[in-house]
């Protein structure tokens, strides 16, 4: 059974599933059945969009990114795989194929008894990050029960965290009821919330770096398709700055500037056709939301109850070509790179992943409400930590895609590791404690999580509004000083 739903989700992939689950969902609001079949298209053509894009990109891109680190002569022993390899692995443990099903019932009971507002079921293809944690976990313990509990566990956090951004998210990235929702690049929002009043504190939300004020300052050089050009024409040279004198590199250096040129320009109207998928879904929620209240207003202000605001969650690509996005998360490439060959005790080398660091900051950019200064920051501390985390991992993620599954390990590298997948401190700090077979420290992290959910739950429109509010405070400030 579990060969079959792996081999029926590989076969259709989230390009299928995301407007097949949409279309239902747009069924059950009472949608009329063409609107319904046309919002599913458009979600389908959408994700279809954003794959071809980012499939294009990717290699040319990738190639100055791994010159750029070979001819740092660094031998750093850990070597990224990317979590293309990570997802191979997880799909490939007798852990992660039980965790499939699994997740897929949790995660739809979840959100049907209203534990949560997010319908994470939309993107399965991401529960791999779990997955990767539970290998490991049971590689060490041999405890099939334990393993199953601390992905599960990983589960309901990073829901937690999904549900806490979802309205920032959706605003920011202008896609109506929708949010990421994978565990791998939620985790920098954590960081984001803790230190956003510190950074203001500092004045750095003041500080005038945003794509807008730069477009107002740099007129037709700060024009997204410009910005795109110069952006890529740095990381050209980065990657090149060896060989400035072949004439391959310099056209290796044009074509990554046309190409990151081309995602600005590019990536929005993919972006305009993805979102036309949402607004049948939103307008019928709005209407179902005031025939509820007009028909048990009285009740429902009798018990205090209101009505639900739920998101969809969608796969990560619909944000990473946003400008500021995109625009920080590519800065942040040689500056990790650098990070990485100076910190000491530190002994990965990021490599594949490199280029999916658009991804990881979705969150702290909506946070931020586009603030590139607070998210590099917040960014540069939390990916070293991430880095270290790599580190210590390393040896078990070694051996799980080593032995059995046969992810070649590179030339030179002693041992292998996914700077995305595994350098996450918060959920590492979990994984470890499940690794311990400690009660107490495995209840603890379980306890943490019932707090915090309680907390939220309790105050969910609060702290909702919190973020609104702490997102335009950068707003005001990058017109206003």
């Amino acid at each position: 059974m579990l060969t079959t739903v792996k081999l029926v989700f590989d076969t259709f992939g989230a390009n299928v599933f995301v407007p097949v689950i949409l279309f239902f969902i747009a069924l059950i609001l009472k949608v009329k059945t063409q609107k319904a079949f046309l919002s599913a298209l458009y979600a389908g053509v959408g994700l279809t969009g954003f794959t071809l894009l980012l499939n294009s990109y990717t290699p040319i891109i990738s190639k100055v990114i791994k010159k750029m680190v070979s001819d740092t002569g660094v031998n750093l022993p850990v070597f990224d795989i990317g979590w293309q390899g990570a997802s191979l692995v997880a799909y490939s443990t007798q852990a992660g194929m039980i965790f499939l099903v699994v997740a897929f019932i949790l995660q739809t009971v979840l959100f049907l008894i209203r534990w949560t507002d997010v319908f994470q079921p939309s993107d399965l293809w991401n529960n791999y990050s779990y997955m990767v944690w539970g290998s490991m976990c049971f590689y060490v313990t041999k405890n099939m029960w334990l393993s199953l509990l601390l992905m599960c566990l990983l589960n309901m956090y990073s829901l937690l965290l999904s549900d806490s951004i979802a309205q920032r998210w959706s605003t920011y990235y202008g896609y109506p009821r929708t949010t990421i929702i994978a565990l791998h690049n939620l985790e920098p929002a954590i960081f984001g919330i803790l230190m956003d009043p510190v950074w203001n504190k500092l004045g750095i939300n003041k500080i005038k770096l945003s794509p807008e004020y730069l477009q107002e300052k740099l007129g037709f050089l700060g024009e997204p398709i410009s910005l795109g050009f110069f952006l890529g024409f740095l990381l050209g040279i980065l990657g090149n700055f060896k060989h400035l004198g072949e004439l391959a590199s310099w056209g290796q250096i044009t074509q990554v500037a046309i190409a990151t040129s081309a995602i600005m320009a590019i990536f929005p109207k993919i972006a305009g056709i993805f979102a036309q998928a949402f607004a049948p879904l939103s307008q019928a929620a709005s209407r179902s939301i005031r025939k509820s209240n007009k028909a048990k207003g009285s009740e429902n202000q009798a018990e205090g109850k209101k009505p639900r605001l739920w998101f969809l969650g969608v796969n990560d690509p619909v944000g990473f070509g946003e400008t500021a996005t995109l625009i920080t998360g590519i800065l942040l490439i040689p500056i990790m790179v650098v990070l990485a060959i100076l910190l000491p005790g530190n002994k990965v080398l990021p490599v594949i992943d490199l280029l999916a660091i658009p991804y990881w900051i979705e969150g702290l950019i909506a946070l931020s409400n586009g603030n590139m200064v607070k998210t590099m920051i917040n960014s540069v501390i939390w990916f070293s930590l991430g880095l270290y985390m790599c580190t210590a991992t390393a040896p078990l993620f070694t051996h799980i895609a080593s032995s059995g599954i046969g992810v070649a390990i590179p030339t030179a590298a002693l041992m292998v590791t996914s700077f995305n997948i595994l350098g996450k401190p918060f959920f590492g700090l979990i994984f470890y404690a499940f690794l311990s077979q400690n009660i107490f420290w495995i209840g603890l992290t379980i306890v943490l999580y019932l707090v915090l959910w309680a907390a939220f739950q309790k105050n969910k429109d609060a702290f909702r509004a919190y973020l609104e509010r702490a997102a335009a405070k950068n707003a005001t400030a990058a017109t206003d000083n």
